[in-house]
């Protein structure tokens, strides 16, 4: 009898105990978003790979369980509409493209003030990656957009996708250069004329005539097929830049507690690790892809390339100018952590 009564309190204390867990465990609901398809790795790795990974990270001890809603493709955000849709709450997390934003994230342009460095998009990211989370600076910039750094996405080397050959920065002397705001002014001083636009509209305009070439980057260049209307691509090694970042909206991230938090970190580190690799991989079948399509492909040479770093006016000055002591101090604290990378620049912009 005395058994069977201890038996019975043991099975009502378990009860009790089981019930107790499951209410304690916490429900948090997450949406994200981008403008941006999943056809982009850097959209398609948030399902693939930031949310498999947070949330096995997170049945490690199953006191946090997220409920997800994806919206990709401008269903919630449009592209350039992230940064305040994140900041607002409309929604949670999603990638933000930080080079849509110059007067709001002036200190994350950095990257597009020091053309000529790396041609390898692997030392941007973990530079950037680093400044973003821990430089006061940098941080504070997303700070004050009510927003936390996760992890960021660089893209491969820039280079020009012309109709005509180049061989020395003069052949672009009198043509006409389509790009986004901030690449065109590495053309000032070239005799070139920039002209602001998309990759979207890269392929139409180029056909149509609107401009001559594009600088762009061969991961984005080879799929919209501009080898049918740019056939010389020209590897100028201006280099690979920092274009983006994946972001969450601080009240969320605050919900999460420090172990969810730890939690997110290892997704980030995760999926910009499989970002990484999977953009390199993919360059390889750009090329491929490029030239089966009937493109050329050549390469500016090094003195050339010096030779057009040398020509065109600082990026970094005007932008220094607007932005104060700050942007010195980071486009210094970027060049120095390449510099310790071994990375060497056609040009000391952050010494000028």
């Amino acid at each position: 009898m005395k058994l069977r009564h201890t038996l019975r309190a043991a099975a009502v204390i378990a009860s009790v105990l089981s019930a107790s867990s499951a209410f304690a465990q916490q429900e948090i609901k997450i949406t994200a978003c981008s403008g941006q398809a999943p056809v982009f790795s850097f959209v398609r790795l948030i399902t693939q790979s930031f949310i498999p990974t947070l949330n096995a990270e997170l049945a490690k001890t199953n006191k946090i369980k997220i409920t997800w809603n994806e919206a990709y493709g401008g269903t919630l955000a449009k592209i350039g509409g992230e940064l305040e849709a994140i900041q607002q709450g409309v929604c949670d997390m999603g990638v933000v493209g930080i080079v849509f934003h110059p007067a709001k994230m002036p200190l994350q342009q950095v990257t597009f003030m020091a053309p000529f460095g790396p041609t390898d998009l692997r030392p941007v990211v973990k530079v950037m990656n680093e400044m973003n989370r821990n430089n006061p600076q940098m941080r504070g910039a997303w700070e004050r957009q009510n927003q936390v750094f996760l992890a960021g996405t660089a893209v491969d080397d820039y280079g020009l996708f012309a109709n005509f050959p180049v061989s020395r920065y003069e052949d672009m002397n009198g043509k006409k250069i389509g790009s986004s705001p901030a690449p065109l002014s590495w053309l000032k001083g070239t005799g070139a004329t920039g002209v602001v636009s998309g990759l979207p509209s890269y392929y139409n305009d180029l056909k149509s005539g609107v401009y001559g070439g594009v600088l762009t980057f061969l991961s984005a260049a080879a799929p919209i097929k501009l080898f049918e209307v740019a056939p010389n691509y020209i590897q100028t090694g201006l280099g690979a830049t920092f274009p983006g970042a994946l972001s969450m909206n601080k009240q969320t991230w605050d919900k999460l507690g420090p172990e969810g938090q730890a939690a997110v970190r290892i997704a980030s580190d995760t999926y910009a690790a499989r970002y990484v690799a999977e953009t390199q991989a993919a360059l390889t079948a750009a090329e491929a892809a490029y030239k089966a399509g009937g493109g050329k492909i050549s390469s500016l040479s090094q003195a050339e390339r010096e030779r057009w770093a040398k020509a065109i006016e600082n990026p970094a000055k005007a932008w220094i100018a607007q932005n104060g002591q700050p942007a010195r101090d980071v486009l210094k604290a970027y060049m120095d952590a390449l510099r310790a990378d071994g990375v060497k620049f056609a040009r000391d912009w952050d010494k000028e």
